[in-house]
């Protein structure tokens, strides 16, 4: 089941960065004492007590400005609340009512969206809760005293959060059917890439209500095998300027990726790989997803015998920290292999899920410790014990040693490459989780 999705909006300077980096543990937002710092939406994953959610900081709401940069913020914010299973409505004690508390507040109305009325601000209850009454006046709901600065009533924030997650004694129909992604900066083609897979006479199509979203997914059936293809192809916006694209393209980019097994990363061969593009594959490498590099515009390329291999190169240098992505050079305009995508998605479908049985995986790291000692610190040498799967979609094992500390990342990877050498795992990243285990007497 997906991480459910919280977004903080209000007005500019209301505190919402003060908050978000309250709840992320550190300082991901940049917070300064005048509006519009935050133009750009971030995430991070959050953890209360047994829940899990991925929370959205967003740049203030001005409803009626007409500042090219605080219009551009808006519409980010607008995307949030979009995406948003529960919306964070912050306001602030110390500046009291204003008319655009009311405006944001008619706008989150009409979102239908659950909407957690919290007044920032407040570093003392007693002093200011006289003060807080007042945004009972927004008419949405019971407003909740926080301050973000002293991390006051966080926790109580967090529980009424918490009430419109679904609950874990819930059951949950089970959908076996492969979920992919089709994720990318605008324009590259993502939607030409769907329409062209749906457009197949093999193919059947059927429309079906996303079950935590708004947006459509798409039933594709090829070869007698269904997959739900996540739509994010309304990542484009009114809006005419490139760089703002880029920045919307991050939030939808985190919402289809946390419900995908699978993600295809589409890229313009014309453009080649971009800070962005690397930006979308690592929000796919950080979530253990299945990963695909699609190569797409390849027919608008002059080639030679070289240039999928110079391509190649380029691609992996700069997606360095997933070397094992599979890529695909197609054109969507064409269909050039773009049918190949199915193929490299059930090999990467199934090594997303494969399991290996812990005597072979003992085997392969005990004839990977013969052939490379274990490093050494100060005349204390790295023992490798024992290692086992513990999980799938990623594959992770747990490597217990004498003393985790000895076990340096490099040492980690060299494990992992024997691994990947036996069993390829291609397409999808590995976790390695270590553990110490005391010798016996």
């Amino acid at each position: 089941m997906s991480k459910p999705i919280v977004a903080i909006v209000g007005r500019p300077n209301v505190g919402k960065s003060t908050l978000f980096n309250a709840l992320a543990g550190e300082k991901i937002s940049i917070v300064k004492d005048y509006p519009g710092v935050t133009r750009d939406r971030i995430y991070a994953d959050v953890t209360w007590l047994n829940y899990q959610f991925t929370m959205i900081d967003t740049g203030g709401i001005e409803p009626e400005s007409k500042d090219l940069m605080l219009k551009h913020m808006r519409a980010q914010a607008e995307i949030a609340i979009e995406t948003a299973d529960v919306i964070l409505f912050i306001t602030d004690v110390r500046q009291g009512l204003v008319d655009a508390d009311f405006r944001v507040a008619d706008m989150l109305r009409k979102s239908g969206k659950p909407v957690i009325l919290i007044v920032n601000k407040v570093d003392s209850f007693e002093k200011f809760m006289s003060d807080v009454y007042e945004f009972y006046n927004l008419g949405i709901g019971d407003p909740v005293p926080v301050s973000a600065a002293s991390r006051l009533g966080i926790g109580d924030m967090l529980d009424e959060v918490a009430k419109y997650f679904p609950q874990n004694d819930e059951e949950e129909v089970e959908d076996e059917r492969p979920r992919v992604a089709i994720v990318g900066k605008p324009n590259v083609g993502k939607s030409s890439i769907i329409n062209r897979l749906v457009g197949e006479e093999r193919v059947i199509v059927s429309d079906i209500a996303g079950t935590t979203r708004d947006a459509i997914d798409t039933a594709i059936t090829w070869q007698d095998k269904e997959y739900v293809f996540i739509d994010t192809a309304g990542l484009r916006r009114k809006s005419k300027i490139k760089e703002e694209l880029e920045r919307f393209s991050i939030i939808r980019t985190v919402t289809a990726v946390e419900r995908a097994d699978v993600v295809v990363v589409v890229i313009d061969a014309e453009e080649g790989v971009t800070e962005q593009d690397a930006k979308i594959a690592g929000i796919a490498h950080e979530r253990g997803k299945g990963i695909i590099i699609a190569v797409n515009k390849w027919d608008a390329i002059e080639k030679d015998d070289k240039t999928i291999y110079e391509h190649t190169r380029r691609i992996r240098d700069i997606l360095a920290f997933m070397p094992y992505a599979e890529i695909v050079f197609i054109s969507a305009k064409t269909g050039q292999r773009v049918n190949k995508i199915f193929d490299v998605m059930d090999v990467v479908i199934q090594n997303h899920a494969l399991r290996i049985a812990t005597g072979v995986l003992n085997e392969i790291m005990m004839e990977a410790v013969a052939m490379q000692q274990p490093p050494s610190d100060k005349g204390k040498r790295l023992k490798l014990y024992y290692i086992t799967q513990v999980a799938i979609k990623p594959p992770t094992f747990v490597i217990f040693v004498n003393d985790k500390q000895l076990m340096h990342y490099s040492y980690t990877r060299y494990i992992e490459n024997r691994i990947r050498d036996a069993f390829g795992f291609s397409g999808t990243s590995l976790k390695f989780i270590i553990r110490e285990r005391k010798e016996k007497e």
